[in-house]
């Protein structure tokens, strides 16, 4: 009843592993077809002997010296018979091997990655951070002058510019608060110094003035001219001088100057021409005491005094694109000469220390005494500047805040 060609057929076309056997059996274990020669027709004893159920859901055993997979189903339109089949393990694993070592090369690069990942997350991070903390130990330790080394450009980098530019500021900081203790600390200084100047060279004023006016009566008297306008303008310049005020009106100090002028005139025959010239804008604006007055008197004995004939002075005074007051006084004399003129700079760039030192030794009046008051006045940013070159004469530039005659 059944085509035992077809059957032998079928399972030889069956795909197996290449040592696979498949076997049907019939009722009495019999070898009715395989796709091995050697077995067919042979009991199965060794497949009889073993538990069924187990056979069904595939068991592993030895056949033979093999480790073998063996599986057994019974057929449900033959009863009795049944399918059974011998796949070698060593064959089922054979597909994985290549899964096995595919496996084993991701997890080492997976294992790589990682390391690799923390080596940059200790470079990035860690190490960044614990530099970070070093620093600002060192910091805290007072070591002037040290900032934070940026490492990276990350956060930490982020957080080590802000750093760096919070101790400029504290430093710009301190900076400001010891110069101005220094400020104040040389104008008590100064204030001192005067007081005892003015003890040390006690006129009484009203006197001198007085007897100026006297000087100049009598020239009048018998003709003299030139006597009574010097006398004249020595009581000007000396009644300006003797101001008990810090500031005054620059118009004051341009007819001080004009007093001086006229002195000059007549002192050297109208040897130079003298002009000023003032913006009226300026005029009731305010300035320190005595700031030109010495300047002028530079102009005259070391640069105008010194020529045969010929030359000019001239004062100007203005307002620059800052709304600062500029006052410049300019010469064609002589000039001055490089070595000098750099040391003439050295001294008015000089530091508040060595300005005190400087203001103790009792010099006189000059361009260091009158930078150093209007710098102490309204500070650093406002003083005196020179240029001068030997044969075109010198130019003295003096800056000073615009002040309202009602300011204090």
């Amino acid at each position: 009843m059944v085509n035992m060609e077809k059957m032998q057929e079928l399972v030889e076309n069956t795909e197996l592993t290449p040592n696979s056997t498949l076997y049907i059996l019939n009722s009495r274990n019999e070898v009715i077809a395989s796709n091995s020669e050697n077995d067919r027709d042979f009991l199965f004893e060794d497949i009889h002997s073993l538990d069924s159920n187990s056979l069904t859901d595939g068991l592993k055993t030895k056949i033979n010296g093999e480790d073998v997979i063996v599986h057994k189903k019974d057929l449900e339109q033959a009863e009795g018979w049944s399918i059974v089949s011998f796949i070698p393990v060593h064959e089922l694993t054979t597909d994985m091997n290549a899964l096995k070592s595919i496996s084993i090369i991701a997890g080492i690069g997976i294992i790589l990655s990682l390391i690799i990942l923390g080596y940059f997350l200790m470079n990035n991070l860690t190490r960044p951070v614990m530099g970070l903390v070093a620093d600002m130990r060192k910091i805290g330790e007072r070591d002037i002058g040290y900032r934070v080394k940026v490492r990276s450009t990350n956060e930490i980098g982020v957080l080590a510019y802000a750093i760096n530019s919070m101790i400029d500021k504290m430093e710009e900081m301190t900076r400001n608060m010891f110069n101005t203790q220094a400020r104040l600390y040389e104008s008590e200084l100064s204030k001192k110094q005067a007081e005892f100047s003015a003890l040390q060279n006690q006129i009484n004023p009203h006197f001198l003035y007085n007897t100026l006016n006297c000087i100049s009566s009598i020239g009048l008297e018998y003709g003299s001219k030139e006597i009574a306008q010097i006398t004249s303008c020595m009581s000007k310049i000396f009644r300006y001088s003797i101001k008990t005020d810090d500031l005054v009106l620059i118009s004051e100090e341009i007819e001080s100057i004009k007093a001086y002028m006229n002195i000059i005139s007549i002192r050297y025959e109208d040897k130079f021409s003298m002009e000023v010239n003032v913006d009226e804008t300026i005029l009731e604006m305010k300035t320190p005491k005595m700031i030109l007055q010495p300047i002028v008197e530079n102009s005259v004995y070391h640069g105008l005094e010194r020529l045969d004939a010929g030359g000019h002075l001239r004062v100007n005074g203005s307002i620059d694109e800052n709304g600062d007051v500029i006052f410049q006084v300019s010469d064609s004399g002589r000039g001055i000469g490089k070595d000098e003129l750099e040391t003439i700079k050295a001294k008015l760039n000089r530091e508040y220390s060595e300005k005190t030192e400087n203001s103790a030794a009792g010099k006189s009046i000059g361009l260091s005494n009158i930078n150093n008051r209007i710098k102490l006045l309204f500070g650093e940013d406002y003083g005196v500047q020179i240029e001068s070159r030997i044969g075109y004469g010198t130019t003295v530039r003096v800056k000073i805040p615009s002040l309202n005659g009602y300011d204090t």
